[in-house]
């Protein structure tokens, strides 16, 4: 299955690498078989910028209801996220009723997860000044101004052809999967 980018589409970007001790490579082989087993996949992550029921669950919903197709999207960087690869036991849609994780997922050394279809690997550069921020605070923020620092993920609508300035900032992605509902999880 390829993922092609729509004009209008939601757009999750992520910077991705080394997370709770495993490399991106075995991550992706893991989770691989994750969807093999499970028929889903949840990607775990943690931060404020992308919480679960304040901004991803909204911004998914927004465009599903519009018909369009939610994608993440990740940049490969060097990372050093050593925290303890404990696996979440447990997940909530809304932060108060929980679940067991389904059979045949683990995710490790997360507070939320990103439930997704099958992952695809998919290099291809992206315009970062195509993208507006598309929930929370900073809505209408363009995704160059906005991923900065310690910020690295958001919800975005991609709008190719809008930029404002002739700038370019571009930014090559490696990997990316249709985001699926519930869209985002609490772990425990």
């Amino acid at each position: 299955m390829k993922i092609d980018l729509i004009n209008g589409h939601g757009l999750l970007f992520m910077k991705v690498g080394i997370h709770a001790r495993e490399s991106l490579e075995d991550i992706i082989l893991r989770k691989q078989k994750e969807y093999d087993e499970a028929g889903m996949i949840f990607w775990g992550y943690g931060g404020n910028t992308c919480h679960p029921t304040k901004h991803v669950q909204p911004f998914a919903k927004e465009f599903s209801q519009k018909g369009k197709e939610i994608v993440l999207v990740m940049q490969e960087i060097n990372s050093n996220h050593f925290a303890e690869p404990k696996a979440a036991e447990a997940y909530s849609d809304d932060g108060f009723s929980w679940k067991p994780i389904p059979r045949g997922i683990e995710v490790r050394g997360s507070r939320y997860a990103l439930i997704l279809d099958e992952l695809e690997l998919q290099e291809f550069d992206i315009n970062m000044r195509d993208l507006n921020v598309a929930a929370g605070p900073s809505r209408g923020t363009v995704a160059a101004e906005y991923i900065q620092g310690r910020v690295d993920k958001g919800c975005f609508e991609l709008n190719l052809g809008h930029t404002p300035e002739k700038k370019s900032d571009l930014c090559r992605i490696s990997l990316c999967a249709k985001l699926i509902e519930p869209y985002a999880v609490h772990l425990r």
